[in-house]
C-alpha cells in the first residue's frame, strides 16, 4: 500500500496546486470548490492507504522476492447478515423525504444515518486482523 499512498499523495498535491493556482488567477469560485474536493478526495485515499501500510506492513504483491503462494489465503470476511445496511437506507430515505416535507424530517433521517453507517463501519471492529 506504500505505492498507493504516494501515488495518491502526488494526485492530492497537483490538486491542491491546481486549485490555489486556479483561485487565484481565475476569481471563479466553483472551479476552485471542485479543485479543493478533488484534493480532499485524493488526499483520504493516500491517508487510508498510508494507515494500512503501516498497520499491515509490506504486502506480497510488493515483494519481488514473493511466491505465488505467500498471497493465498482467506480472501476476506464476509459477515452472513446485517440489520445496518437497511438502517442506512431507511436513514437516507427519511433525508432525502425530509428535503422535501422541512428540516426536522431531515435531522431525523440524518441522525438515523449516521447510526446505520456507523454501525456498518464498526460492526466487526473488535474481530481483528
Amino acid at each position: 500500500m506504500k505505492i498507493e499512498a504516494l501515488l495518491f499523495g502526488g494526485v492530492a498535491l497537483f490538486f491542491g496546486a491546481s486549485a490555489a493556482l486556479y483561485g487565484a488567477w481565475s476569481g471563479e469560485p466553483a472551479g476552485t470548490a471542485v479543485l479543493i474536493i478533488a484534493f480532499g478526495m485524493a488526499a483520504l485515499v493516500s491517508f487510508f492507504c498510508a494507515v494500512q501500510y503501516r498497520r499491515r506492513g509490506r504486502r506480497p504483491q510488493d515483494r519481488t522476492d514473493a511466491e505465488v503462494a505467500d498471497g493465498s489465503g482467506p480472501l476476506e470476511f464476509f459477515p452472513a447478515h446485517s440489520p445496518w445496511p437497511v438502517i442506512t437506507a431507511l436513514g437516507f430515505t427519511v433525508a432525502a423525504v425530509g428535503v422535501v416535507y422541512g428540516l426536522w424530517l431531515f435531522l431525523i433521517g440524518v441522525g438515523v444515518l449516521v447510526r446505520g453507517v456507523l454501525g456498518m463501519a464498526f460492526q466487526y471492529a473488535t474481530r481483528g486482523g
